[in-house]
């Protein structure tokens, strides 16, 4: 980022102390730097160099108690409890978001006037945790409390499946609205061509934007539902990811009384097309109402991998989300619907068919607005019964998406993986890839004012520089750089803190400076100010 811009000295008659006085740098041409594997810095000059910016995050599942919580029914203080292990191992190994998933089948893991408590938290539909207690307001706090950014995860159109355990609460869409959902197989599911379903599912996501104060809105792959054959007991998702040609005998999904009304009022489309349109709708009224509401809440999703046929590359085979699942991704980058794609990614990048490396090059070229493009890793194969994943393949998967700069970052699928720390995963990316922290990368297309120069005093106390800081407009985070000689140290620092201790490196030293700076919630970066020296 950056070129000196002003700079102005005042010390206030204290030796090795100084205040937001000190020197103002911001930078608009970064210095050229490289990261070591102890985590160091390395560039020249007396000014810290460009920010290191990627988005890291995981995936934490709530459906079916993939990551969180365990197990059904835990007291609140139990599921509290594992939220901030979780979000302990997030700061601790160098991610800097989770991605939350809030209502897995047209439920709530939050306090809800439109659905029903979730019964993944207590085993039953329409209970509240006990003793009683907002999860996603937990959660919220506990996240921006370490400086991690949280995403609430929407599935947008699942309502629910045979599997459930308890009956549907009497305020579920199931039983309120029984007409804007359908059977399909074993699950029954919103029908995206009735009004009231989409209307629902805006309304929710309208109504956690305003209530939480979350960074992101994400949803995922499923639209229409994964196809299944008339009789079949395998999951149509299973089948795709498997890259299987389409099920024979495919069932249908059953929206006859939408699409006749349809017509009736003079619609031209076709059905597919027709189901396409009731998608896009959806997302584009998401994207907007989300925005009306909150400038700063970005807006991603995480469709399947696998691009139209008519335009993925000639290598590629398999699945069509376009034709099946009726999602028009190419459309909603090329729209700018949304602000992060995260497309899953899901295969090896020697699976020639539905290659790492080949997709993701696919989805740059489709990303014709400059939207973030953050793919998704499955990483929990990594120790799987089938098709296990060795670690080095999610590490590679991470340098192949670093060396294309139109592609800022990645998301695990999902905590768990990360927190058994299969085969190693974890401790290698702490060391490794995550060995220098990273802040999300900024979101300019929805505003790109700098925030406020924070407030900062810096005395020298045993082996470290204690900071005493205050927020100045629109800080969300510090940024804190130390330089020893050609080699700095950053740090990123939640707002919310008062009081932070920079400690001596143990191989470096004493810093000869720290610099402090601010990020604003779309991650705009403002000036630094150089607010210790040695004397």
């Amino acid at each position: 980022m950056v070129d000196l811009k002003k700079r102005a000295l005042a010390l206030a008659g204290m030796a090795g102390m100084m205040t937001l006085g000190g020197f103002l740098a911001s930078c608009t041409t970064p210095q050229k730097s490289t990261t070591s594997p102890a985590g160091t810095i390395h560039a020249s000059g007396k000014l810290p160099p460009a920010a290191p910016r990627e988005f890291r995050a995981a995936w934490v599942s709530t459906v079916a108690n993939i990551d969180w919580p365990s197990r059904q029914n835990l007291k609140a203080p139990q599921q509290q409890a594992e939220a901030i292990a979780i979000l302990d191992r997030a700061k601790a190994m160098g991610l800097n978001a989770i991605v939350l998933q809030v209502r897995p089948s047209a439920d709530a893991i939050y306090a809800s006037s439109i659905e029903p408590w979730s019964e993944y938290l207590t085993g039953t539909q329409g209970q509240a945790p006990q003793p009683w207690y907002d999860p996603l307001k937990f959660w919220v706090t506990e996240a921006h409390a370490r400086g991690l950014e949280l995403h609430a995860w929407f599935n947008p159109y699942r309502a629910r499946h045979d599997g459930a355990r308890s009956p549907a609460a009497a305020n579920h869409i199931t039983r309120t609205n029984p007409a804007a959902v359908k059977r399909y197989g074993k699950f029954m599911w919103m029908d995206p061509g009735e009004d009231a379903a989409s209307k629902q599912t805006l309304d929710v996501v309208l109504d956690v934007v305003r209530r939480y104060d979350i960074d992101g809105v994400h949803i995922d792959d499923y639209f229409y539902p994964y196809p299944i054959e008339a009789a079949t007991t395998v999951a149509g998702n299973e089948a795709a990811l498997e890259g299987k040609p389409g099920v024979k005998a495919e069932l249908d999904f059953p929206d006859t009384p939408a699409w006749e009304r349809y017509l009736a009022r003079g619609g031209k489309l076709d059905r597919a097309s027709w189901r396409r349109q009731n998608v896009n709708e959806l997302i584009k009224d998401m994207y907007e109402g989300i925005h009306r509401e909150k400038s700063w809440v970005r807006f991603g999703i995480s469709p399947f991998g696998l691009g139209r046929p008519d335009r993925r590359p000639p290598s590629i085979a398999g699945f069509s989300q376009y034709d099946k699942l009726y999602a028009d991704a190419e459309l909603w980058l090329q729209k700018g619907w949304l602000d992060y794609f995260t497309p899953q990614l899901y295969w090896a990048r020697s699976q020639s068919a539905q290659a790492y490396d080949v997709l993701l090059d696919y989805w740059i070229g489709q990303n014709t607005q400059g939207r973030h493009l953050w793919p998704g890793l499955f990483t929990s194969r990594i120790g799987a019964p089938t098709k296990d994943y060795p670690p080095q393949e999610i590490v590679d998967q991470i340098e192949s998406t670093r060396a294309r700069p139109q592609a800022g970052g990645h998301v695990h699928f999902s905590m768990i993986a990360l927190m058994q720390n299969r085969k190693g995963i974890t401790d290698q990316l702490s060391s490794g890839a995550y060995a220098t922290p990273a802040l999300v990368p900024a979101t300019p297309w929805l505003g790109n004012v700098k925030p406020g120069l924070p407030r900062v005093k810096a005395v020298r106390t045993g082996k470290g520089v204690d900071l005493k800081l205050t927020a100045g407009k629109a800080n969300a985070l510090y940024t804190v750089w130390s330089r020893h000689g050609e080699e700095w140290r950053f740090n990123v620092v939640p707002a919310s803190k008062v009081d932070w201790k920079l400690e001596d490196d143990v191989r470096l030293g004493a810093p000869d400076a720290v610099f402090v700076g601010a990020v604003d919630r779309l991650g705009i970066e403002g000036d630094r100010i150089q607010v210790w020296g040695k004397p």
